[in-house]
């Protein structure tokens, strides 16, 4: 039993996360732990795997509720094989690239707010992305 499975203190210390994160992570369905004959959680040793997953995913802006479904796909306790990883990062790939376009977009048009100084939340392209009077010109305008 030593060898196939972790305490949930053993699993921190590995993993570098707090017990409170892991016990987080089981009640999101994120991770499974069963319990022993002293009522203590204990882990597959798979549970590393998930875990390092679910921190670089979270890492990279992946919701937990997507995480959840992610890994929901990977079998229960057995270690995940390349194709599972493939298939998981496949269905993020795209989620990711949009991410990255909307974030460049974003930061690109910050650029715009350094000489403007305007701090005006009616005109701002930022904080009023879809104003179609702005594109008639300066000055007022009737609605």
């Amino acid at each position: 039993m030593a060898n196939r499975y972790l305490s949930v203190g053993q699993v921190a210390e590995r993993s570098g996360l707090p017990v409170s994160t892991l016990h987080f992570y089981e009640r999101k369905g994120l991770i499974a732990s069963q319990r022993n004959s002293a009522n203590h959680r204990i882990y597959h040793r798979e549970v590393l795997r998930r875990v390092s997953v679910i921190k670089v995913a979270q890492g990279a802006g992946i919701p937990l509720a997507e995480i959840a479904r992610a890994l929901s796909t990977l079998p229960a306790h057995a270690v995940p094989d390349t194709a599972d990883w493939a298939r998981i990062s496949e269905v993020w790939h795209d989620d990711l690239t949009r991410r990255i376009e909307r974030l460049t977009a974003f930061r690109d048009k910050m650029t715009l707010c350094i000489g403007c100084g305007c701090l005006s939340m009616k005109r701002c392209p930022l904080v009023n992305a879809n104003d179609r009077l702005a594109a008639q010109g300066p000055g007022p305008r009737l609605l």
